[in-house]
């Protein structure tokens, strides 16, 4: 579990941000006509948001040097 957490943290960290992040921009911003297709419904907006965190976060990890 611990090897991983060390290897996925990030991303998980990320994900879970994101989600959180998409839920509230539905939230607060969102689409008023429900025409917009990510804003309009909260799944749609967490699971991008999800998505876009994690990658995000992934983009930080350190590669391993293999010299």
């Amino acid at each position: 579990m611990k090897k991983w957490l060390k290897r996925y943290g990030l991303s998980v960290l990320g994900a879970v941000l994101g989600a959180v992040g998409g839920y509230l921009y539905w939230r607060y911003v969102g689409c008023a006509s429900g025409t917009c297709p990510i804003t309009a419904s909260p799944w749609t907006s967490t699971v991008w948001g999800a998505a876009i965190g994690g990658l995000f976060m992934s983009s930080f990890k350190k590669e391993k040097s293999y010299e």
